[in-house]
């Protein structure tokens, strides 16, 4: 009941949120120069023609009737139809969905087994000592690396030597594990660097807080070993912030992988959202944007939920 409280609060935010990433997704589209029609005959389009393509596709209509007919469609389940394809937009989302669930779950491996342990290490350890300061190094380059300089490197490398990799030409997992393997594990560490970073700095941060409180002295004037400290004491007082961060990592992980698809031309909805909009298919962008705010949205929903049963002061009002 406690955290039924805590949660029924935050629907009516999210909700509003979403019809603000919705409006402005829609009107922001609109404002980019050139339409499907220009995409579509190029440069040479006539007047007769723009208007015609319009007319198809309901362009012609005011925006405010646009927007409401979308919103519409949405509210019962209908994310568009392509005007590249002529195919329903859902079918595209959930054929590529695996693809980018897949790249977001090895990144997210990739950033809690470096992350974790490399935090853990900094924090105990102190940042004065020489293992604390390579620690804080890795996680600045990691987080001021940008996605595509790291990925546009690893392409230039991997494709002069293989060393086993594999760049471009998506397998899939049940087709060939292998070559599935070979094939997005550089994407995957790409999209990782900076989920490294933040867990990195995060888990630092939480244990060098958990190392100045009073029970860890006390655990030490008890005679507790260090490793029994670290394992009873640090880890599990320092999990809360670390969890909370992962698991919204996890959501910008499944809304945010466009730079690295693109990249390494990983056919997930990432990609298919970045064609959308190169050929001004404004419903797959529209849906594409509006669904990786939804998730996004309640994955940050689910962990504040679990921040609340971690800490039961949250959800009581006390935290």
């Amino acid at each position: 009941m406690r955290i039924l409280l805590y949660f029924l609060p935050k629907l009516p935010v999210a909700a509003i949120t979403l019809l603000g990433v919705s409006a402005l997704v829609f009107l922001s589209l609109r404002l980019i120069p050139g339409g499907y029609a220009d995409v579509l005959l190029g440069p040479f389009v006539t007047p007769e023609a723009r208007a015609m393509i319009a007319a198809r596709y309901g362009l012609d209509q005011p925006l405010a009737l646009q927007y409401l007919s979308w919103l519409g469609a949405l509210m019962q389940g209908d994310l568009g139809i392509s005007m590249v394809t002529r195919g329903p937009v859902l079918d595209e989302f959930l054929r590529r969905a695996p693809v980018t669930l897949e790249l977001a779950l090895i990144a997210m491996v990739f950033a809690l087994a470096a992350g974790l342990p490399l935090g853990i290490l900094a924090g105990v350890i102190g940042p004065d000592h020489r293992g604390g300061l390579i620690a804080r190094l890795i996680g600045a380059l990691g987080a001021s690396v940008p996605e595509f300089v790291l990925g546009s490197l690893l392409i230039f490398v991997f494709s002069v030597w293989s060393l086993w990799f594999k760049v471009g030409g998506y397998v899939g997992p049940l087709e060939d594990p292998v070559g599935n393997l070979r094939t997005m594990l550089l994407p995957a560490f790409t999209l990782s660097i900076f989920g490294i970073a933040l867990v990195l700095r995060t888990t630092r941060d939480a244990v060098l807080r958990v190392m100045t409180e009073g029970y860890i002295t006390t655990a030490l004037a008890r005679g507790e070993t260090p490793r029994d400290i670290i394992r009873l004491h640090v880890l599990r007082n320092a999990a809360i912030p670390v969890v909370t961060v992962a698991i919204t990592y996890f959501g910008f992980l499944l809304g945010g992988a466009v730079v690295v698809e693109v990249l390494f031309s990983i056919p997930g909805i990432g990609f298919y959202i970045y064609s959308g909009l190169e050929n001004r298919d404004y419903a797959i962008v529209q849906a594409g944007v509006l669904l990786a705010a939804a998730v996004f949205v309640t994955i940050n929903m689910l962990a504040d939920i679990l921040y609340a049963l971690l800490d039961p002061r949250i959800g009581s009002g006390r935290g």
